[in-house]
């Protein structure tokens, strides 16, 4: 386990929490200890300019590259004013450098095994197995890579 991944853990814990905080800020990763962080999340580079907002989840097997943000489109507003629900990265999901995804109305969520491009800006929820990438970004492509039967699941 990366020394990342050890912080991510400990900082819902009670002894650890704040250190492991202050570390992680240390080494420029925001992730709030509200946001609910499913198992094997990889943050490539020490997650260096990983930004999430506390209306975000990430699921399982989730690769994070660095400069990635996640969060509300109408960040100028108060949390109570907000009509962005919450965020879901959903399980197996790769967001790639510099990539930004921003919560609208209601619940915006990244779909199973997504590929979001170095640098693209998402701005509404995706389907799974899909390739997004642009400003805004845009579905490309179902991913290829799928291995028979797992789409159904």
């Amino acid at each position: 386990m990366s020394v990342v991944a050890r912080l991510i853990s400990w900082r819902n814990g009670r002894w650890l929490a704040r250190p492991a905080r202050i570390c992680l800020v240390l080494l420029g990763v925001d992730l709030p200890k509200s946001v609910p962080v499913g198992r094997n999340l990889t943050l490539h580079h020490s997650g260096r300019g990983v930004v999430v907002s506390n209306f975000a989840s990430i699921g399982n097997d989730v690769t994070i590259y660095p400069g990635v943000t996640i969060g509300r489109a109408d960040a100028h507003i108060s949390d109570d004013l907000t009509s962005c629900e919450r965020i879901e990265i959903g399980d197996d999901v790769w967001l790639m450098a510099g990539c930004v995804v921003l919560g609208g109305p209601g619940v915006t969520s990244i779909g199973r095994g997504t590929i979001v491009g170095a640098n693209s800006v998402v701005t509404s929820s995706t389907g799974d197995f899909e390739i997004w990438a642009g400003v805004p970004a845009h579905k490309l492509r179902d991913r290829d890579d799928v291995p028979i039967g797992e789409a159904d699941r």
